[in-house]
């Protein structure tokens, strides 16, 4: 015990007697490794880029990483998108730096001038910044004056010269030497370095973050989800307005042949797909999908109960709001539902075709003639016996039987009881159908 107390004692005077050396001469830490997140911006600028950049640059705040690098490589896109991108990476508490692959036009050089530094790689190229309507025309004066203004916003944070960026926006504004008076101003990389647009050229990532002080740091990518490349590829407008066409076709011939497990799964499914992706990429909310089904159940109304055709144009004008809703814009959504119903129209006939020939359409319509050759006899006109008269078999009640120039057929009356022996004449025929009423009347 004495022995163990002693220990303790000296273990303890060594202790207070460190403390000062350990405070002022700490232990040398583990050294932490450096994190690099390089996030690719590729394809057209949306609502789906955005959530996957929201996505990527959590996850690169959450990791406490050193610097985001953006390799860019799009087209442009969708201004609200780009805005709302832009605010991401001003916002972002990581560092961010652009790095331009191939081509940053349009849209694609405002994200890459919105990030802290600008790099190229050789053969890429920036500019072309003109706002267009999706139907290609020019945008209005309003749009441009703002978008102008945000480009030359984000240039001159960079520290570059705003005209260079105005002059990517519009062709009245020239760049002696550089570009003329009848273009937008596109720059090569060598061009962009020569007028110290971009902070440097460089031929790879890996050179790129070694100049940033990063060549010892690891590098991090952020691959999309699974659903993010679905929602991606289901949203681009071929496949959307091919989907449209599926459904719609399909719904079509569901109502035309009574066969909804089939058919009618067919168009849910394409429907599915085409509203699912847009909501998950962000480009429409749920209301769309009430708004459609609204449209659908308005159409099935007017297929069995006719209205004059109030209700079934109702149901028309909800489904085109609601995938007018979903597109990128007004425009783009009434072309893919025209598109969509031309599409519809194809599939439909080649559908009914295909089912015609499918024990499925036997079991649905009469699938024979009744011909000459089988034995059947289509039955006689007896518009002849207008005026005949003859007696009632059978009273009429209205319907019975009634002895007719010699011959007993089938009568109704024209509304009145008609006693068994009674004297009657013949009103009016309708095909087979003969009326007669008391001939005394």
């Amino acid at each position: 015990m004495k022995v163990k107390a002693t220990k303790a004692l000296v273990a303890g005077i060594l202790a207070v007697l460190l403390l000062p050396y350990m405070l002022v001469f700490p232990l040398p830490a583990a050294a932490q490794t450096e994190v690099v997140f390089t996030i690719p911006v590729r394809g057209i600028v949306d609502a789906s880029m955005l959530r996957y950049l929201q996505r990527a640059f959590a996850e690169a705040e959450g990791t406490d990483a050193q610097a985001i690098i953006l390799e860019v490589d799009t087209p442009g896109g969708l201004l609200s998108s780009a805005f709302k991108i832009s605010n991401l990476i001003h916002d972002s508490h990581v560092p961010v730096y652009a790095y331009v692959r191939y081509n940053a036009l349009s849209a694609g050089a405002f994200l890459a001038l919105s990030a802290r530094q600008m790099y190229m790689a050789p053969g890429s190229v920036i500019g072309a910044a003109e706002p267009r309507r999706m139907d290609g025309q020019a945008a209005d004066e309003k749009t441009l004056s703002a978008w102008e203004a945000r480009m030359r916003s984000v240039t001159e944070r960079q520290g570059k010269d705003p005209k260079l960026a105005a002059a990517m926006v519009r062709m009245s504004i020239v760049i002696p030497g550089v570009d003329a008076a009848d273009t937008l101003l596109t720059l090569t990389y060598q061009q962009a370095h020569e007028l110290g647009f971009i902070d440097g050229v460089f031929d790879t990532t890996h050179d790129l973050l070694a100049e940033l002080g990063f060549a010892s740091a690891e590098v991090r990518a952020v691959p999309k989800a699974p659903a993010e490349l679905l929602a991606r590829f289901l949203t681009q407008p071929v496949v959307a307005t091919l989907l449209l066409g599926i459904g719609m076709a399909a719904l079509a011939i569901a109502m035309s042949t009574g066969e909804f497990v089939l058919t009618g799964g067919i168009g849910l499914i394409a429907f599915a797909l085409f509203f699912g992706g847009h909501i998950f990429a962000g480009l429409a909310g749920r209301e769309v999908i009430v708004i459609f089904v609204a449209g659908l159940i308005l159409l099935v109304i007017e297929a069995f109960i006719p209205s004059f055709g109030i209700i079934g144009l109702s149901g028309t004008a909800a489904v085109f709001t609601a995938v007018a809703w979903s597109a990128l814009d007004t425009g783009q959504g009434v072309r893919m539902v025209l598109v969509g119903l031309g599409v519809a129209v194809v599939l439909f006939l080649l559908g009914r075709r295909f089912f015609r020939r499918s024990s499925v359409w036997s079991q649905i319509v009469l699938n024979y003639s009744e011909t000459k050759d089988r034995g059947y006899i289509a039955p006689s006109d007896e518009a002849n016996l207008v005026g005949s008269v003859g007696i009632a078999i059978t009273t009429l009640r209205p319907a019975g039987i009634a002895e007719i120039d010699g011959k007993r057929m089938d009568v109704v009356s024209d509304g009145a009881f008609i006693a068994q022996g009674v004297a009657v004449v013949v009103v009016k025929t309708e095909g087979t159908r003969i009326v007669v009423r008391p001939k005394d009347k």
